[in-house]
């Protein structure tokens, strides 16, 4: 309709587009734009997963039936805002199954506790290790014998960046 020389109630009516639903825009660097629309058109990254198990011992014969599809961003990242992707260097943490440029999701959400592998920050320098809080001593164990363990002292700053929920990595 125009008024006064001017377009008024331009557009489709809200829920009648393509996607059947009110839509909004964002902004997104322009670096990103093909990479956003690959995912939308893809719906995302949903491989399939069949029902059969393999097995890590003897192999048996596997079934021809799908389970259902797998969205690994569903599977891997609990809190998608707060997840981060970060590559190890190094062998301090191999036998946590974390080796020479891995992936790591990490989650910057969850509160880490002793036991935790954390991505952390001591006196300046990024690293991957376990958390370990004993009382009021806090430590940074390497998963290798080669290395010692870091002891966070009263002079030293720890800032924690994130839980490690999972290690991608190629066999």
């Amino acid at each position: 309709m125009v008024r006064g020389g001017k377009r008024v109630g331009a557009g489709r009516p809200k829920g009648t587009g393509k996607f059947g639903e009110p839509t909004r825009a964002i902004r997104v660097p322009e670096r990103l734009v093909d990479q956003i629309l690959s995912l939308i058109q893809s719906e995302g990254m949903s491989l399939p997963l069949y029902e059969s198990k393999v097995a890590a011992g003897f192999p048996s014969p596997a079934d021809d039936y799908l389970e259902d599809s797998l969205d690994l961003n569903a599977y891997l990242i609990d809190n998608p805002p707060a997840t981060f992707l970060v590559r190890a260097s190094g062998d301090s943490m191999i036998n946590a199954g974390i080796f020479q440029d891995d992936i790591l999701i990490v989650d910057r959400s969850k509160e880490p506790k002793s036991g935790d592998i954390i991505i952390a920050v001591v006196g300046g320098e990024l690293t991957v290790k376990r958390l370990y809080i004993k009382g009021k001593r806090t430590e940074l164990h390497a998963e290798n014998p080669a290395y010692k363990p870091i002891k966070i002292t009263g002079d030293m700053t720890l800032d924690t960046w994130g839980v490690v929920k999972h290690v991608i990595h190629s066999v």
